[in-house]
């Protein structure tokens, strides 16, 4: 685990961990920790990455790729042990429905993969939208862009430099 200290002065893990999200966090001077995990035994859930990781569940984000009625695509944030209430989504997001979308999908519309997907540094913005927990907390750990790992930072600067809005997104 290591800490960005200095807005362009990335520490050692950070230099190794060059994801697209972790660039662009840096670039904005804002302060964040990288937590990696092993992965070595497939694949890792969020859940999964909290436990290893020794995080608070409930600070740990998960980032949906969704596609709208329209056509239009929209990005999630929410807990890792919540599920998404689609029709919550459809509503914010002003769309009759929306539905995830598929997983060979995921690489090319956004440079991420399954299970690495971040909410930061995706190859276009899209309508973001992250739950509405995560605005009351100090830190919150999203995808850092690859699978095994994990980006820690303050939600409202994440709210800012992704344009994201904050709203109750899951199941109750």
């Amino acid at each position: 685990m290591s800490t960005y200290q200095e807005p362009y002065e990335m520490s050692k893990k950070a230099r190794e961990e060059r994801t697209n999200a972790v660039r662009h966090v840096a670039a904005e001077g804002i302060p964040f920790t990288l937590h990696s995990y092993d992965v070595s035994d497939g694949f890792q859930s969020g859940a999964d990455a909290a436990k290893k990781t020794g995080m608070d569940p409930d600070t740990v984000f998960k980032t949906l790729v969704l596609k709208g009625h329209s056509g239009e695509h929209y990005v999630c944030v929410i807990p890792v042990l919540k599920e998404l209430d689609l029709k919550k989504t459809a509503k914010f997001f002003g769309e009759k429905n929306v539905e995830m979308v598929h997983v060979k999908e995921l690489l090319p519309l956004t440079g991420y993969v399954k299970g690495g997907c971040s909410p930061i540094g995706m190859k276009k913005k899209f309508p973001t939208a992250i739950h509405c927990t995560a605005e009351n907390l100090e830190n919150i750990c999203v995808s850092g862009g690859k699978i095994g790992l994990q980006i820690e930072l303050p939600p409202l600067e994440l709210s800012a430099l992704i344009g994201a809005k904050f709203t109750d997104l899951t199941k109750n």
